[in-house]
């Protein structure tokens, strides 16, 4: 399972989703009230009933993620013994756009809007929820190259995402859709050991019979 700001979930099986924001028209009142805000009196009426208008759009944005995580989570326990997600520390990801006088960054606009997606898409909560929900068969593995590595050849550049939603292969002209090439790198088990698969594995058979089946990986 790959995790990023625009697509918010993409599985090696190709399947991709997201959760869902704030409807267009909801959008644009935010924008609105937002700028109504800024030009607001300090400690007026006006100022104060525009806060709360904001605030219940913004709580309603938050309502739909964490009922997305829900069934998303749910759904992913109910198709896959294992589920491989990038090991990921979220609170680094979305400070490291922050500079300083002394030390300046690099693409800071383009960083910060990447970490705000990333936090608006839930990718967080959702593997600690399926964490929640499905203990000890949620593997994290390591997240280097993985959006670099072509998955049939494994061959690695930097020069690969042609596009958000690209993926091209130098070496053998592979074309897949980015998310879903990173997402069957993690699911190859990268950075994951033989005997930690099968021990993850042993504990998803116990937990829960799977009737027989070959086990299913995401």
């Amino acid at each position: 399972m790959d995790r990023g700001g625009t697509v918010a979930v993409a599985l090696s099986t190709g399947e991709m989703t997201s959760p869902q924001g704030l409807w267009a028209k909801e959008a644009e009142r935010l924008l609105r009230l937002q700028r109504r805000l800024a030009h607001a009196t300090g400690g007026s009426n006006r100022r104060k009933k525009t806060k709360a208008l904001i605030a219940g759009l913004k709580a309603r944005e938050v309502d739909r993620r964490k009922d997305w995580v829900q069934k998303t989570t749910t759904d992913l326990a109910r198709k896959f013994d294992v589920i491989r997600v990038e090991n990921l520390i979220v609170k680094a990801m979305t400070l490291s756009a922050r500079t300083t006088v002394v030390e300046l960054g690099r693409n800071v606009a383009r960083k910060a809007g990447l970490n705000r997606g990333f936090l608006k898409s839930g990718g967080g909560l959702l593997v600690a929820r399926l964490e929640q929900k499905e203990p000890g068969r949620v593997e994290k593995v390591k997240a280097a190259c993985r959006s670099q590595t072509c998955n049939p050849c494994k061959h690695i550049a930097s020069d690969r995402r042609k596009s958000q939603a690209t993926f091209v292969c130098v070496s053998c002209g592979h074309r897949a859709n980015a998310d879903v090439n990173a997402a069957r790198n993690i699911a190859a088990k990268h950075g994951v050991t033989a005997r930690a698969d099968r021990s993850v594995l042993a504990r998803s058979v116990e937990r829960e019979p799977q009737h027989g089946r070959p086990p299913q990986v995401a």
